[in-house]
C-alpha cells in the first residue's frame, strides 16, 4: 500500500503529530548535573536511555538550562548516538575508541549499555553519584561512580564492572573515566623522562585521531611517563589565564590514556589500567572495580587548578597531609655501602648538631651469606650485616635517641637480587618466565606481589623490623626496578598479572598502615617512578629524583608542583651540582628538608648557615606545607625562577628566587609580580637564610601596599653573586 501526502491535509496532520512526539520525547530526558563550585558536568539520559555528556564547563545558575546546552552545540550528525556517551562500549554503533571492550558468557564481543538509575549522597562538602548502566541483552552491569570534592572543584570518577551472566566474561579494555570536552581547540601538556631526567613537559595542539599516554614498564610505571596531564581548551592555558583541565589516574601499575579528536573536532579522553596483557575474566556474579581518575577544570589558568588540587590532597587523599613532617640527614651520598657502627655513630652526633630531627641508614645494612656491599646482591636478606652492624640495627635506634634524634631506615622489600638466600630459597616467588633466560634491571628481579606468600613476606619485612626496634620512626621504601618476562607461577592466568600485582602491593600497604597508621614512609622508586595518589595514600611524601642537582631539582620541582604539594616533595641538600651550599639549601627548603652531605666536611661558615637553614626553615615550613602556592617566574621562560607560598590568610609568605642562567651578566633585570595578597594590605619584604658575611639589598622596613606588589613587584636583586634570595612577606595591618 502506497501513501500520498503531498498537497494534502494528511501532510499537515502528520507533521503537527510529529511535532507533538518530538516534544514529548524532550520533555522525557533526564539531566544529571554534577556540580563543584564554580564547575559541572551535564550528563543527559535520552530517549533512547544512553548516557551522554552534555556540558563540561562553568556551573550555570540555574541547573535547569543545562538541559538547552545541546541545542546551542557545534555537534553535527552523530552517525551512532555515541558520540558523546558517557561511557562508551564497543562492539555495537560505536565508531570510535571505547571505554570498555568484553566478550560475553556466549561469545558476543558487542556491549550496549542503557541507564537503569542514579544515586545522589549530598553532603556539605563531598558528594557522591552512582549512575547504574545495563546491557538490555545481558545481564552486564557497569557502575558509574563520581565523587564531588565541591569546595576544591576536584571530581574523582571510576567504574564498577558486574557480571551477572551465568558465565564468563572476559574484559578486554576497562577505563575508569570517559570524559568529552567542545571547543575550538584543544593542546595537550605532557611529560616524559627517564633516570635523573623526571618530569619533563611538551605541550602540543592535539590533532585528529588518538594521542596515547601510557606505560607498560609493570611496577615503577611512571619511569618513562607519569600519570599526569593537562589539556588546555582553545589556546594553550598560562598561569593566571585560560581554561585547562589537569588530570590525573590514580594506579600504580600500567595506565593508558587516550585521547582522541574526534570527526567533529571534539575531545574524548578515556583512561585507566592498560588493557595490554591484561585482558580480565570476570566469573559469573563477580565484578571488578577500576581505580580512580581525577581531574579539576580551571577556567582562569594552571594556578587556580593546582592550588586545589593541592589544598584537595592535603584534605583527602595524602596521608597525614595536613600534618608535619621530619627533616633528616641521609647517609648515603657520604657512605654509601660503606660504613659500620662507628662511621654510623658519628653522622648521628652530626644529626644532632646540624639540628636536624632524625637519622636516615640508607642501603647496605642488611645481608650476611651475601653481604649488601654493592647492589649485586644480598637483596632480599633482610636480616643486619653482622660485620658492619655487630649489635644490630637497635642498637643504632638507642644511640639516636641518647643524640634526642629520631632513627629511620631504607627497604625495598618488593625486590630481589640472584645472588641472595631468598632466591636460592624461592625461585618460585620471582617474576620470570620459565622458558627465558633472566634479565636484570640494577641486578635485581621484581617479587611476585600476586602470590599471598611474597605479600605476607614483604609485610613482615616492616613489621619485623618495627617488632624489633620499636624506636624506629622513619621508612624509606624503594623500588628500582620495572618488570621484564612478567610470569607468576601461581596465576592461572597470566593476563590477570599486571593488575594483581598492583592489587596485591596495595594489600601490603593497607596491612601496614592499619598496623602502623602515623610513621612517616617516603614513597622513592629510583626517584619518581611511582608518584601518584593511590600509592600517596599511604606515604608522606615521595622521592622527586636521584638527581639532586640543584639547578635540575629546580626544573622538576616547579613541574611537579602542578600536581603535588610541596609538603610531599622530599628534597635533599647533596654535593651534586656546582652551585654554592645556600643555593643547595634553598632549593630543598622548597617541599620537606633533609640533608645528605658530609657534615663534618664543612668549613666553618657553610656548617653555621646548614644550622642557621634547620632554624629558619622551621620558622616557615608552615607556609611551604600548607600555604597557597604561586608560581610567579618560570625558570624556562627566563634566567630567573620564582616561587611564592602564601598562607591561606595571606598574612605571611615567602618568596625563594634563583637565578638558572650563569651566561655572563644574567640577573633579575624585572620586578617579581606577586599573587594572592590584599590589595589594600601593607606588607613588609625581609632576606632570610643569608649566608655568613653577606648583606641583603632590600630597604630596610620599608612598606608595600599589596596592591603595589601585585602590579609593579620587587626585585630579588638576582646575580650571579647573589644566585638564590629567600625573602619573606609580612603583613603589618
Amino acid at each position: 500500500m502506497k501513501f500520498k501526502f503531498f498537497n494534502s491535509p494528511s501532510l499537515l496532520c502528520l507533521i503537527l503529530f510529529c511535532k507533538v512526539i518530538f516534544a514529548g520525547l524532550l520533555s522525557a530526558q533526564t539531566i544529571i548535573p554534577i556540580e563543584t563550585k564554580n564547575n559541572a558536568v551535564a550528563l543527559e539520559v535520552g530517549t533512547d536511555k544512553v548516557l551522554r555528556i552534555i556540558y563540561n564547563g562553568k556551573k550555570l545558575r540555574n541547573e535547569k538550562e543545562y538541559a538547552e546546552v545541546q541545542h546551542m552545540s557545534k555537534l553535527e550528525t552523530d552517525y551512532t548516538g555515541l558520540l558523546s556517551s558517557a561511557y562508551t562500549p564497543s562492539g555495537s554503533r560505536n565508531l570510535f575508541e571505547p571505554a570498555i571492550s568484553l566478550t560475553h558468557a556466549d561469545g558476543n564481543p558487542s556491549l550496549d549499555l542503557r541507564y537503569v538509575k542514579h544515586i545522589v549522597e549530598k553532603t556539605d562538602n563531598v558528594s557522591s553519584l552512582e549512575i547504574v548502566l545495563k546491557d538490555p541483552q545481558y545481564d552486564l552491569e557497569v557502575i558509574l561512580h563520581y565523587k564531588i570534592y565541591h569546595i576544591h572543584d576536584v571530581i574523582e570518577q571510576w567504574s564498577t564492572i558486574r557480571n551477572k551472566e551465568k558465565g564468563k566474561v572476559i574484559l578486554q579494555k576497562y577505563a575508569s573515566a570517559n570524559l568529552y570536552f567542545q571547543g575550538d581547540a584543544f593542546f595537550l601538556n605532557q611529560y616524559h623522562g627517564d633516570w635523573a631526567k623526571e618530569m619533563k613537559s611538551e605541550e602540543a595542539r592535539l590533532t585528529h585521531g588518538i594521542k596515547t599516554l601510557d606505560s607498560k614498564l609493570g611496577t615503577r610505571a611512571d619511569l618513562f611517563q607519569p600519570p599526569v596531564f593537562m589539556v588546555s581548551l582553545d589556546k594553550p592555558a598560562t598561569e593566571d589565564q585560560g581554561t585547562v583541565l589537569f588530570a590525573a589516574l590514580e594506579w600504580s601499575g600500567n595506565f593508558r590514556t587516550d585521547l582522541e579528536l574526534d570527526n567533529q573536532d571534539n575531545l574524548r579522553i578515556i583512561s585507566g589500567i592498560n588493557n595490554y596483557a591484561s585482558a580480565y575474566t570476570l566469573e559469573a556474579g563477580s565484578e571488578l572495580v577500576t581505580p580512580k581518575f581525577l581531574f579539576t577544570l580551571s577556567t582562569t589558568g594552571k594556578g587556580t587548578a593546582s592550588r586545589n588540587l593541592h589544598d584537595w590532597a592535603r584534605n583527602y587523599k595524602l596521608l597525614d597531609g595536613k600534618g608535619d613532617r621530619l627533616t633528616l640527614l641521609n647517609n648515603w651520598e657520604s657512605t654509601y655501602f660503606d660504613f659500620n657502627e662507628q662511621k654510623l655513630s658519628m653522622l648521628l652526633k652530626d644529626t644532632k648538631a646540624l639540628g636536624v630531627d632524625l637519622f636516615l641508614l640508607d642501603d647496605g645494612w642488611f645481608a650476611n651469606k651475601y653481604p649488601r656491599n654493592g647492589d649485586i646482591a644480598g637483596l632480599g636478606d633482610w636480616e643486619e650485616n653482622k660485620q658492619k652492624l655487630p649489635n644490630g640495627i637497635s642498637s643504632l635506634v638507642r644511640n639516636a635517641k641518647e643524640n634526642q634524634v629520631k632513627f629511620g631506615i631504607w627497604i625495598e622489600p618488593e625486590m630481589v637480587n640472584p645472588k641472595s638466600v631468598l632466591y636460592e630459597k624461592h625461585p618460585d616467588w620471582v617474576v620470570k618466565q620459565p622458558m627465558r633466560e633472566e634479565y636484570y634491571f640494577r641486578n635485581q628481579l621484581v617479587l611476585d606481589l600476586t602470590n599471598p606468600k611474597v605479600q605476607e613476606f614483604v609485610f613482615n619485612v616492616v613489621d619485623s623490623l618495627f617488632i624489633k626496634n620499636p624506636g624506629l620512626a622513619y621508612i624509606k621504601w624503594d623500588c628500582n626496578a620495572v618488570i621484564y618476562n612478567a610470569f607468576s607461577q601461581t596465576l592461572k592466568d597470566q593476563s590477570y598479572f599486571y593488575v594483581d600485582y598492583v592489587e596485591g602491593l596495595y594489600k601490603v600497604l593497607a596491612k601496614i598502615r592499619k598496623k602502623y597508621p602515623t610513621v612517616p614512609m617516603m614513597l622513592c622508586s629510583g626517584g619518581g617512578g611511582r608518584v601518584d595518589y593511590a600509592a600517596l595514600q599511604y606515604f608522606t611524601e615521595y622521592w622527586p629524583s636521584d638527581n639532586t642537582d640543584p639547578l635540575e631539582r629546580i626544573f622538576m620541582q616547579w613541574e611537579y608542583s602542578y600536581f603535588y604539594p610541596a609538603i610531599a616533595s622530599s628534597n635533599h641538600v647533596t654535593d651534586w651540582g656546582k652551585q654554592p651550599l645556600k643555593f643547595r639549601t634553598d632549593v630543598a627548603m622548597m617541599g620537606k628538608l633533609g640533608f645528605d652531605i658530609v657534615v663534618s666536611g664543612l668549613n666553618e661558615k657553610d656548617l653555621s648557615f646548614a644550622k642557621q637553614s634547620v632554624q629558619e626553615y622551621n620558622k616557615i615550613k608552615d607556609m611551604i606545607y600548607q600555604g597557597d602556592q604561586y608560581r610567579l617566574a618560570n625558570p624556562l621562560d627566563g634566567s630567573v625562577a620564582s616561587m611564592l607560598y602564601l598562607s591561606r590568610n595571606a598574612a605571611r609568605g615567602v618568596v625563594f628566587n634563583y637565578l638558572v642562567n650563569s651566561r655572563y651578566g644574567e640577573k633579575s633585570h624585572h620586578p617579581i609580580i606577586l599573587n594572592g595578597l590584599e590589595p589594600d594590605s601593607k606588607y613588609r619584604l625581609t632576606e632570610i637564610n643569608l649566608y655568613p658575611g653577606t648583606k641583603t639589598t632590600l630597604p630596610k622596613d620599608k612598606l608595600y601596599s599589596g596592591d603595589f606588589l601585585m602590579k609593579v613587584g620587587f626585585n630579588p636583586d638576582v646575580t650571579s653573586i647573589r644566585t638564590s634570595v629567600i625573602v619573606e612577606i609580612q603583613k603589618v595591618n
